[in-house]
């Protein structure tokens, strides 16, 4: 029998039927004659199941980048049915559904809540071997105990009775937080952004610490419109009257000094790609005030005017001693039709494939030439891009931090098996996976800490299966010790919160 050479090889005369407990359904109930969602979830091997339920299963989550509304985290927020938590703001849901000809009524629509999750219901069973089939049903499993039938148009009336008798009990966003054993979350917050919920949850004593990411690129996107005004409110925010590009640097600095007083570590940056033309003070106090006035800039001045503001933003990281999160490789609003009926973030998103390899390497460089490289971590979110980001990590490793160059986790389109697999390959081949600081949401979904539930039962199921083959060491104190800081122990060091 041929044996594919991709991914985790399940050994039929090592294993029974019913070790892997396999979810075996009928075609007419969809009931399962063992759950779906069960214990060794993608888990195949017996050395994997060991590794995932003796070291894994029980780590707590620092959740380093996500986008989960802080006031929402303040106010404690509660639901009142599975579609608001479920698909209210879910664009990954959003794109199946119009994939399988469900109108924009049932998705971003006025449409009832009930509606809406019918709709969903409709669509899933079309969503087999998409990531979105295995999230929903982890989901199911571990906040509303539904592991017994997966949801289709003929189990909707029951998993939507049983998720309301859930919500009728009550259901909030802080118990949501605790019951999934997180330590730390880490919002995405704009420069002027008061920070008044992350106080308010630090001043009542919330066990989960809420910290705020600082993420600047309003104030390097004129071309975005609206920059003049954005620049009056980062005026008024920090205290001074920005009249040139000094005074811009000048208060976006006193912003980020407020964000570190308020626990902030990291700092996030979208980016196309990354931008490298050296510009001088002079010529980038001419096109900041060009920008200033509402001018169009050119494509030299408009890639000056964003290295230059890269730079300084790289040195205040390194001066804090944060790390710094560039995510490359996202086209953004695609369908400008879709984007004036709907608005941004609404699904209609994909992956990039400029090149930017030169310009990374010159832009990290230069920080390093200054001694002013911060910790980084870069994400692609075009799969080609993993080799490369994860040999380009190795060009400035130093030393001074253990993994202080980091590949990001698989993010946004690569936050499934297939995704997080290459990531995984990635890194263990061309640096240190065992420096690597795990996974994260990047989501805006209280029920998603469940992808740090599925990138552990992947991560496990890639090193049990090395185990099984005799490709690393049968000790499992070596290999647990290595699923534990990927867990957790990494995230904790690199980042150095306050969260004890």
């Amino acid at each position: 029998m041929a044996v594919s050479t991709k991914g985790p090889v399940f050994d039929l005369q090592r294993f029974t039927l019913s070790d892997m407990k396999l979810g075996l359904t009928e075609n007419k109930t969809m009931k399962t004659e063992t759950p779906y969602i069960h214990d060794n979830f993608m888990l195949f091997s017996k050395e994997a199941q060991r590794l995932y339920h003796d070291y894994a299963v029980d780590m707590p989550i620092i959740d380093y980048h996500c986008h989960l509304p802080p006031e929402e985290v303040a106010q404690n927020k509660t639901w009142e049915n599975l579609t608001q938590v479920w698909l209210y703001g879910d664009h990954y849901k959003w794109r199946q559904m119009r994939t399988n000809g469900v109108g924009e009524h049932f998705c971003t629509g006025g449409a009832s809540d009930r509606q809406k999750f019918d709709k969903f219901a409709e669509t899933m069973p079309y969503l087999l071997r998409n990531p979105i089939y295995h999230w929903s049903h982890l989901e199911l499993a571990r906040y509303f105990d539904i592991d017994d039938c997966v949801l289709s148009p003929e189990t909707a009336d029951e998993i939507w009775n049983r998720t309301q008798a859930k919500f009728e009990e009550g259901i909030s966003a802080r118990q949501l937080m605790l019951d999934s054993n997180v330590k730390a979350v880490c919002t995405t917050d704009d420069p002027i952004d008061s920070l008044e919920h992350h106080r308010a949850v630090a001043a009542d004593g919330f066990a989960v610490k809420m910290f705020p990411t600082f993420r600047p690129d309003r104030a390097m996107l004129p071309e975005n419109g609206g920059y003049a005004e954005y620049i009056e409110q980062l005026a008024a925010v920090s205290g001074i009257e920005i009249k040139s590009y000094a005074t811009l640097i000048e208060a976006l600095r006193n912003r980020h000094d407020f964000f570190h007083e308020h626990g902030c570590r990291l700092s996030d940056h979208g980016l196309a790609r990354a931008y490298f033309a050296p510009v001088t003070e002079s010529d980038a106090e001419r096109i900041f005030m060009k920008a200033l006035a509402g001018k169009p800039l050119s494509a030299d001045e408009d890639e000056q005017f964003k290295t230059a503001l890269m730079l300084e933003f790289g040195r205040m990281d390194a001066e804090k001693g944060w790390a710094k999160q560039l995510h490359f490789g996202a086209l953004r609003s695609a369908n400008t039709r879709k984007l004036k009926e709907v608005g941004p973030d609404s699904g209609f998103d994909s992956i990039n494939d400029l090149s930017y390899a030169e310009n990374l390497a010159r832009y990290l460089d230069a920080l390093n030439a200054e001694s002013k490289l911060p910790k980084t971590i870069l994400y692609n979110l075009n799969p080609t891009d993993n080799e490369m980001l994860a040999t380009m990590l190795g060009n400035f490793q130093d030393g001074s931090v253990a993994g202080k160059m980091q590949l990001g986790s698989g993010w946004w389109f690569l936050d499934q098996k297939n995704g997080m697999e290459r990531q995984i390959e990635a890194l263990s081949q061309l640096g240190s996976l065992s420096r690597f600081v795990g996974m994260l949401t990047d989501s805006r979904s209280f029920l998603s800490y469940t992808r740090h539930e599925y990138f552990r039962r992947v991560l496990c199921n890639v090193l049990g299966d090395d185990m099984a083959r005799g490709l690393v060491p049968r000790d499992f104190d070596l290999v647990g010790r290595m699923v534990r800081d990927i867990c957790y122990n990494n995230a904790a060091d690199y980042f150095a919160f306050e969260i004890c």
